[in-house]
């Protein structure tokens, strides 16, 4: 169920509304048993029903919207769900430990892994500190520092992406979030291990792919990939935020937009309403797939991986002039 907890959001008005009345259909029934139980199952099957209906229809902006709700599952929460034994490990060993930015060692289907993934916040709080997900330099270099780690003890990587951008501020700068950034995308091509690059929520710009290159690049189906938010996008082109929509189409950060250009090798089907709608079942899906691919880029010599990797990235952006 969506909780009325969660910012409302207008393409959403009508799935809340049915669902109240639904609730309280519900415990009319309980309290009185005399009551006919078939007004409440047809209000379930029409909410089923304008469900599907709204969800298939998502514009770009309204999936953004939808992933930036409080209540979608964090990276947190589907290391609860998907990984055994986990151990969270902290610092970069240059003095700092970044919170928006998590890694540790786990364990999927009894191999251990190593897992880092962008944090946000649950609430005002939690979101301050943690940056509300916007990693800065030395969030990037703990990230480097673990995912170098995996490739020494030939643990597998996997990373989770769920943020609108790289912290942005002065002092990122001054510490050098550009370099950071850059030796993580070098590196990562060079490590011998699988690396499989999960988009679970929003991915924004340089900040997504300090920890984006990967034998695998999968998106959950209502998650965003994009190069710049449609509201940074629209202010830069039209000095207009509010045109944001028109932005978000052009961007074509959508799932099934980026599968066809190539950007992403899969989409991994989330139940209907979207992760934070049942987040148990969207981490056995995410669960299933990561073992899958885990098997497939396992079998492959370390020189193969490294190959389809360099490959893989070296296609993006090829187009034919008429």
């Amino acid at each position: 169920m969506i909780t009325r907890k969660t910012l409302s959001l207008n393409f959403l008005k009508p799935v809340l509304e049915l669902e109240y009345q639904i609730e309280q259909l519900s415990k009319m029934t309980y309290r009185n048993k005399s009551l006919d139980v078939n007004d409440l199952n047809d209000l379930k099957q029409q909410l089923i029903k304008i469900k599907v209906e709204i969800f298939q229809s998502l514009t770009p902006l309204q999936r953004l919207h939808l992933v930036r709700q409080v209540d979608r599952p964090t990276t947190l929460d589907y290391i609860d769900n998907i990984l055994e034994d986990w151990i969270e490990l902290h610092g970069d060993r240059g003095g700092t430990d970044d919170p928006a930015l998590i890694g540790g060692l786990g364990k999927i289907n009894n191999q251990t892994v190593v897992c880092i993934g962008h944090q946000r916040g649950k609430d005002t709080k939690d979101n301050v500190l943690r940056n509300f997900g916007m990693a800065s330099p030395g969030g990037y270099r703990k990230a480097l520092r673990l995912m170098k780690h995996a490739n020494r003890f030939n643990f597998p990587i996997l990373t989770f992406i769920d943020t609108p951008g790289a912290w942005a501020g002065v002092d990122a700068e001054r510490l050098g979030q550009g370099e950071a950034i850059a030796v993580n995308l070098r590196e990562m091509f060079s490590f011998n291990v699988p690396i499989i690059c999960t988009i679970i929520g929003e991915g924004g710009s340089g900040g997504a792919l300090g920890i984006g290159i990967g034998d695998k690049v999968l998106m959950l189906e209502y998650a965003v990939y994009t190069v710049a938010t449609p509201e940074a996008c629209a202010a830069i082109l039209w000095k207009d935020s509010k045109q944001s929509l028109e932005a978000a189409e052009a961007l074509k950060i959508t799932s099934y937009d980026l599968k066809a250009l190539g950007v992403i090798d899969d989409i991994i089907e989330e139940p209907l309403g979207g992760s934070q709608e049942n987040s148990l079942l969207a981490s056995q899906i995410l669960h299933n797939k990561l073992v899958s691919e885990l098997n497939y880029l396992s079998s492959l010599s370390r020189d193969k991986l490294k190959e389809l990797r360099y490959q893989k990235f070296r296609r993006m952006g090829t187009f034919y002039e008429g």
